[in-house]
C-alpha cells in the first residue's frame, strides 16, 4: 500500500471533519465532487476514524476490509464514531471545536500462524501491528496505536480478550484466530 500524499490526507482530514460537524447537527453529507478527489481517495479502502477530546478517546469506529471508496469510508466512519459508538454519549454540537480527528488506514489483515501462546507474542510487532482476534463468532481489534498505553503483550492481548466478551486469559489457553494490519495513520 503505498502511502497517501500529504494533500489527499488534507482532504480526508477536510472531509471528515465536514462529515463530522454534519452528522452531529443531523444534516445530510452532500455529494464529492469528483475533481477534487484522486484515484487512490475514490479505491476501495479501510479506514478507522477516531474521536479525542482533551487527549481522551471520545469514539472511534471502523473497518477491517475495504468494500467502498476510501473516501466514503472515511466520511461515513466520522458520522459513526461521533454518533454510534455505544461506549460513549453521541457528540453533542458544542463538543465540536474540542473534538480531534485521527485516520487510519489500513492494510489488509493477514492471518498469523502460531502453536503456543509464546511464539504468538513472540511474532506481535508492538506499535506496529493492529491485531484481530476471533473466537466463533466474537471478534475484537486494537489498532496499533493501542500499543501506546498497552505497551506489553500479553496486556494488550488481555484486553483484546475483554474487549471481545472473552475472559482476559482465553489466548493462552485456547488457539484464536489472529490477523495482523498495519496503518498510515495522520490526525488534525
Amino acid at each position: 500500500m503505498d502511502e497517501l500524499t500529504p494533500h489527499e490526507r488534507e482532504i480526508l482530514l477536510k472531509l471528515a471533519r465536514r462529515a463530522l460537524e454534519l452528522g452531529v447537527r443531523g444534516q445530510p453529507l452532500p455529494p464529492l465532487a469528483p475533481e477534487v478527489l484522486t484515484d487512490t481517495l475514490r479505491a476501495p479502502g479501510a479506514s478507522f476514524v477516531t474521536l479525542t477530546k482533551g487527549g481522551q478517546l471520545r469514539g472511534c469506529i471502523g473497518t477491517l476490509m475495504a468494500y467502498r471508496p476510501l473516501v466514503e469510508d472515511v466520511r461515513q466512519h466520522a458520522i459513526a464514531a461521533a454518533l454510534d459508538d455505544y461506549r460513549f454519549p453521541p457528540v453533542s454540537e458544542v463538543e465540536l471545536p474540542e473534538i480531534q480527528i485521527e485516520i487510519s488506514r489500513l492494510t489488509p489483515p493477514r492471518p498469523l500462524d502460531y502453536q503456543t501462546p509464546e511464539q504468538l507474542l513472540a511474532q506481535l510487532r508492538p506499535g506496529v501491528d493492529g491485531v484481530v482476534l476471533r473466537s466463533g463468532l466474537r471478534r475484537a481489534t486494537f489498532l496499533p496505536q493501542v500499543w501506546e498505553k498497552l505497551s506489553r503483550p500479553e496486556d494488550f492481548l488481555s484486553q483484546l480478550c475483554l474487549k471481545m466478551g472473552a475472559p482476559p486469559d482465553l489466548w493462552r489457553r485456547e488457539p484464536l484466530q489472529v490477523e495482523i494490519y498495519q496503518v498510515e495513520e495522520f490526525h488534525e
